[in-house]
């Protein structure tokens, strides 16, 4: 999968995680279409995740619209994160509420595509979903 030239802010995920560069959305031939739209294919965990049902039963589009951010739920998938992918949710979150979803989604842009190819660069195995180079992000 090429990366689209904008990444829709669709993609961004409640708890903070930019669904384009999720292995389950860039790397399969039927991707997911994110978090938020539907559960047309998404892994089992993503439609059972207690952040999303979370942020509906509370009527937010996001975590970081709670006053009890970063709550339980987001400092345990926080914890995860970060020991597997060196990815902070936390942090997504705070940018995008800081600088708005348009300027999240270019910084994820110039992170994620690869730079021989212009495909997508996985969040969770650092491989370009074109070209299957490994990569290191530029963080």
């Amino acid at each position: 999968m090429k990366m689209p030239p904008v990444i829709d802010a669709a993609f961004f995920a409640p708890c903070g995680m930019n669904c384009m560069v999720c292995y389950q959305h860039c790397c399969r031939k039927l991707p997911c279409a994110g978090c938020l739209p539907g559960d047309d294919g998404k892994p089992e965990h993503c439609r059972k995740c207690k952040i999303k049902d979370c942020v509906q039963e509370k009527g937010l589009a996001y975590c970081f619209e709670c006053g009890a951010f970063p709550c339980k739920l987001i400092r345990n998938l926080e914890k995860s994160y970060h020991q597997r992918y060196s990815a902070s949710l936390v942090q997504n979150s705070l940018f995008a509420k800081e600088h708005g979803l348009a300027a999240f989604m270019e910084q994820q842009l110039e992170i994620y595509t690869c730079p021989n190819c212009g495909g997508v660069i996985s969040l969770h195995d650092r491989e370009c979903s074109q070209c299957r180079a490994q990569m290191k992000y530029k963080r």
